[in-house]
């Protein structure tokens, strides 16, 4: 059997992961102006770092908003089309070892599914995700791009910028701890660093997407929240959802490669 490459075509980005059976033999990411600009290169990269040919590969499998764009088979490699939610929730399970799940994709937007390893349950999207939030910061730190504001992020003190429930109260709220936000960006200082901000955007998008992530949860009675998408390369990530984890009684995962979850749920999808 020869190798099964998927690719999560968005925009101008595009997720390449290879995989023999369930094995990932290797991953790319691409940018590019279009779609079809960025699949071919994705593709074509993909090909040169891992020394492969066109005829060692067995199918390409293509999902994402991009995945209409690239027409017929691409380079003469049997091409099959899958659903994106339904990647996006394979893809989750696959990384997470979990069989059910409310798997997050946060891309430029975020999407919400159920997921079980037959059926995937779209709930929900939402517009707050990765592309707020470089817009937000845009307008507040005249920044747009996504790792610089994740690493300026990385020395911020969110005490300078959310208002917490011990910054409201004396006394213990039941279910809720001291720290528990109360208002994003509620307590803005004079004197809040660009560092102090870009962590309170981070703050405010995730907490946003992870509150969304839990009733999502509670009304389909599941415990187990996975997070994936491009968005989840920012460092804070694990430190939000964790918190979130304790606060809320939900496990939320942040699975290594979670960025890729949508190619590796294409790749070993059935073709849907």
């Amino acid at each position: 059997m020869g190798i099964i490459v998927g690719l999560d075509i968005g925009g101008s980005t595009t997720k390449v992961v290879g995989m023999d059976g369930e094995k990932i033999i290797g991953n790319k990411i691409v940018k590019a102006d279009d779609p079809v600009t960025s699949a071919f290169g994705a593709l074509g990269k993909f090909m040169d770092s891992y020394d492969l040919k066109i005829s060692d590969i067995e199918q390409l499998k293509i999902t994402g908003v991009g995945a209409s764009f690239p027409n017929g088979n691409l380079l003469g490699i049997p091409t099959v089309r899958i659903s994106e939610f339904f990647a996006t929730g394979q893809g989750g399970l696959f990384l997470s070892g979990l069989d059910h799940a409310i798997v997050v994709s946060m891309g430029t937007g975020t999407a919400f599914v159920e997921a079980t390893k037959k059926e995937v349950r779209h709930i929900i999207g939402s517009g707050v995700g990765g592309g707020a939030l470089v817009g937000l910061a845009n307008c507040a730190l005249n920044i747009r791009d996504f790792d610089m504001i994740a690493d300026m992020a990385k020395e911020g003190n969110l005490n300078h910028v959310d208002l917490t429930i011990g910054d409201i109260s004396h006394a213990a709220i039941p279910g809720l701890t001291m720290e528990t936000t109360a208002s994003n960006f509620g307590k803005m200082q004079d004197d809040a660093t660009k560092s102090d901000i870009a962590y309170g955007l981070f703050n405010m998008v995730f907490q946003s997407i992870g509150t969304m992530a839990v009733l999502a949860a509670r009304n389909a009675g599941i415990k187990d929240v996975v997070i994936t998408g491009q968005a989840t390369k920012a460092q804070m990530c694990n430190t939000i959802y964790g918190k979130f984890s304790e606060l809320y009684n939900i496990n939320f995962v942040v699975p290594q490669m979670s960025e890729f979850a949508t190619a590796i749920g294409a790749c070993i999808a059935e073709n849907v």
